[in-house]
């Protein structure tokens, strides 16, 4: 019996490893070049608020937290807060449940600690978003007109379209194992253009995901700022305490 059991478990592992590595080896992930500097959160905020928190709300965050990035309570009242909130509500969007299941099929999701939810051995959970942020493509097969080739079939339409453009997807034909066809997506590129140019896309979407990223743990650049001084201090006790036990065992021999 145990070596029955023994042989399903490798011939199942034998299966699920090269279908993982395939599908990591699809997964390929840009580095999200985070910036948490107050000019780039302020503007990420900005972003947030205008384009996700229509649909996805930030309920484990504050209104009023947001004076760790720079802002007064005025800013925010007169900038980030639309629809009689107060400054120390929560971020919660307007949309009801019921209505996001029937115009998208599933509830958007809570954005509060996304970046940490899509962490995984591609990338970080930064690195996911950015990357999905930068690849939808027009689909007129789809219900929204979108589609993503990150997260194929995707509900949510490309909220960030006027400031992107519309992305065309060029699609190749390759032959798998078995003999069938199957379409490999080549390569995007934009049919429309938008507002903003490629680079500027990809440095507000940089900014969007860095306050996304912070809102996950608006502590953190406290965090690794008092790390390094902790590691400083551990530096120089590391060498007085070299310092003093050469002091102690000098006359030994």
């Amino acid at each position: 019996m145990n070596k029955t059991l023994k042989f399903l478990l490798i011939a199942a592992c034998s299966l699920i490893l090269p279908v993982a590595a395939q599908a990591s080896e699809a997964l390929q992930l840009d580095k999200a070049p985070l910036r948490f500097d107050n000019a780039s959160l302020q503007n990420g905020a900005k972003l947030f608020v205008n384009y996700c928190l229509n649909c996805h709300g930030a309920s484990s965050v504050r209104y009023n937290r947001l004076r760790d990035i720079g802002l007064t309570e005025e800013q925010i009242r007169d900038n980030l807060m639309f629809t009689g909130e107060k400054v120390g509500d929560l971020m919660r969007t307007a949309l009801r449940r019921e209505d996001a299941k029937q115009w998208f099929g599933v509830v958007p999701p809570d954005l509060s600690v996304i970046a940490r939810a899509r962490s995984s051995e591609s990338g970080s959970g930064a690195d996911w978003i950015y990357t999905y942020l930068r690849q939808f493509y027009r689909d007129d097969s789809r219900p929204t007109g979108w589609n993503n080739a990150l997260f194929p079939n995707v509900g949510m339409p490309n909220v960030l379209w006027a400031l992107q453009g519309e992305q065309q997807a060029h699609f190749a034909e390759v032959k798998d194992e078995q003999g069938g066809v199957a379409k490999h997506l080549e390569k995007l590129d934009i049919a429309v253009p938008g507002k903003l140019t490629k680079d500027q896309f990809d440095k507000e979407v940089a900014d969007l995901v860095s306050f996304i990223t912070w809102m996950g743990e608006p502590a953190q650049v406290l965090r690794q700022q008092i790390g390094w001084w902790v590691l400083a201090v551990l530096s120089v006790l590391a060498v007085l305490s070299y310092a003093l036990k050469r002091a102690f065992w000098k006359d030994v021999h």
